[in-house]
């Protein structure tokens, strides 16, 4: 095995340079193909998600399949190999076993213990096998990085050591204070596209109880779809599809906006959430009284026969005196409705007690909530627009942030605020598990390298026994049928036998680190033909699905 991986992640390379080396569907397919095309790689595979780009190759030399695949990153990727050099990390033979099984447990994704780097790395064996990429070792590996990632969910509690990255970034929008069910109750959700990511952020909506979800994408079948299915989810929240040039109305009526498309350019401008969250803004109210009484404007002349009263009892006028109540004064002020009449013989006492009557009034209605104004419960924010970008590159100009009343979280805020997060103690475990797998996988294609060097042994020997059964039929040709049949079985038994202990010992000895050496022993001690453990091995190759062994014995 000579198992090859170079990528770069969200723990090698700053956002910045993750989102210009991001790959479309097209670029995998040819990066696949020139991988195959170039001298070193006999099989290859790409794994490209929103916080990562890995190429996996079969290789048959380790510095050139480094350069060679680090200049066919570079050059798919759009990033000039010179700056993407820094960034690439490399691992190889079982350092990069354990590094797949890593990240098929979620142990390397941005939120640790997060299920759904499962149906990528699905999704990338699935290329693998359309375009025949994926040849034995590229099947075998990551169907067992699969099944490995699937054991470490349902046999720890990896789950609860982090969430989706939609969960995640969900909690990150209502803060820390508010739960996100809180938060998230009665909103209207915009969702823009309608791939795996979004159809999950949109899943999410539902379950954590936003009462409506307004679904745009580019295909308009794709988003019905999806309001559909939403509709039919049994969560009860409202949904809806409308096309991507309706965008921008849906963003004056929505509360938090999703987006998640595969655009290469940005989705939405900071001059479009602008507009947006200041479409339809109303002015500040009038001042209102505890009691809902608007207050009439300040008379220059009531100021001061105030301030002349208030001085002779010894203090300075309130403020809240300086006003007149357009209507009736609530019971207690000393002052009557028509202010300007009731300032006639009233002494500075009276005056003094209408002045800090004004003031309570005033500051009370300060404390009332403005009109269309968040409360709390708004969440920590208190954004009127909460954005969530989850696309790389990204779909929302990250200047929107500078926007008032725009709350943005994206790729590279979740990575920040995931940096610190706890590690569970199911960690640890699936850390564990992890190690056992990278063992028995590394014995597991040992052990079938030297299967076809086995296979040899058996056709060799077999052969042996159907010459000698041959010239037994010369040299006695009077054996009947039956005593020919009980000769060649027991020459059979006999060959078997002897190679039994030999064929068992050597796959064990060849399944431990070192065991390499082996099947060239064992080649040269029968004087096997190297052609015709070639051939065994390219019968193999073509059937990767194929887990029997061909050389046991029976």
């Amino acid at each position: 095995m000579s198992l090859l991986v170079v990528g770069l992640s969200h723990r090698s390379a700053p956002v910045s340079v993750l989102e210009r080396a991001s790959l479309s569907a097209d670029a995998k397919a040819k990066l696949l193909h020139d991988t195959l095309a170039a001298e070193p790689a006999a099989e290859a595979a790409v794994l490209a998600t929103c916080n990562r780009i890995e190429l996996y190759a079969d290789v048959d030399k380790f510095h050139a399949g480094v350069a060679e695949l680090s200049t066919l990153l570079a050059q798919h990727s759009g990033v000039a190999l010179e700056e993407l050099t820094p960034y690439l990390y490399v691992h190889y033979e079982d350092r990069a076993v354990h590094h797949l099984f890593s990240v098929a447990c979620g142990l390397d994704s941005m939120v640790v213990g997060e299920g759904q780097i499962l149906g990528q790395i699905k999704d990338a064996l699935a290329l693998g096998q359309e375009l025949h990429t994926a040849g034995r070792l590229i099947n075998d590996l990551f169907q067992q990085a699969l099944r490995v990632g699937k054991r470490a969910h349902s046999e720890t509690g990896i789950d609860r050591a982090g969430q989706s990255l939609v969960t995640f970034g969900l909690e990150q929008l209502a803060g820390a204070r508010v739960p996100v069910g809180e938060w998230a109750a009665g909103k209207r959700a915009l969702v823009i596209g309608a791939g795996s990511m979004s159809s999950l952020a949109a899943a999410t909506l539902a379950r954590v109880g936003v009462a409506e979800i307004v679904v745009a994408n580019r295909t308009a079948e794709r988003a019905e779809r999806l309001a559909e299915i939403l509709v039919a989810s049994g969560t009860g929240v409202k949904a809806s599809a409308v096309a991507m040039a309706s965008v921008a109305d849906e963003l004056t009526r929505v509360d938090v906006v999703v987006s998640c498309t595969g655009a290469t350019g940005l989705v939405l401008s900071a001059d479009d959430v602008l507009a947006a969250v200041s479409w339809g803004a109303a002015p500040d109210p009038a001042p209102q009284t505890p009691e809902g009484l608007t207050l009439a404007p300040v008379d220059p002349a009531v100021v001061a026969r105030l301030a002349a009263a208030a001085l002779g009892g010894g203090r300075l006028a309130d403020a809240g005196a300086a006003r007149t109540i357009s209507a009736v004064e609530p019971e207690g002020c000393p002052v009557g409705p028509d202010g300007r009449a009731a300032l006639t013989g009233v002494d500075a006492s009276s005056l003094e007690l209408h002045g800090t009557w004004a003031d309570q009034g005033e500051a009370a209605a300060q404390r009332q909530p403005r009109r269309g104004a968040r409360t709390h419960a708004d969440g920590a924010s208190g954004a009127r627009l909460a954005l969530l970008d989850l696309a790389m590159p990204r779909d929302i100009d990250a200047a929107v942030h500078r926007s008032p009343g725009v709350r943005l979280v994206d790729i590279e805020s979740l990575a920040e605020a995931s940096a610190d997060a706890p590690m569970a103690a199911d960690v640890d475990a699936v850390r564990t598990i992890v190690a056992g797998e990278v063992a028995a996988f590394g014995a597991a294609q040992r052990a079938a390298h030297i299967t076809p060097t086995v296979v040899a042994l058996r056709a060799m020997a077999a052969e042996v026994v159907a010459m000698e059964v041959a010239r037994l039929d010369g040299r006695v040709p009077d054996l009947d049928e039956r005593q020919r049949a009980e000769v060649t079985q027991t020459v059979r038994r006999v060959v078997d036998k002897l190679l039994h202990a030999p064929t068992v010992r050597v796959k064990q000895l060849a399944s431990e680190p070192g065991g390499a050496g082996y099947a060239e022993a064992l080649r040269e001690l029968f004087d096997l033909d190297p052609q015709t453990v070639a051939s065994v091995s390219r019968a193999d190759a073509a059937d990767p699905l194929n887990d029997d062994d061909p050389g046991r014995a029976s």
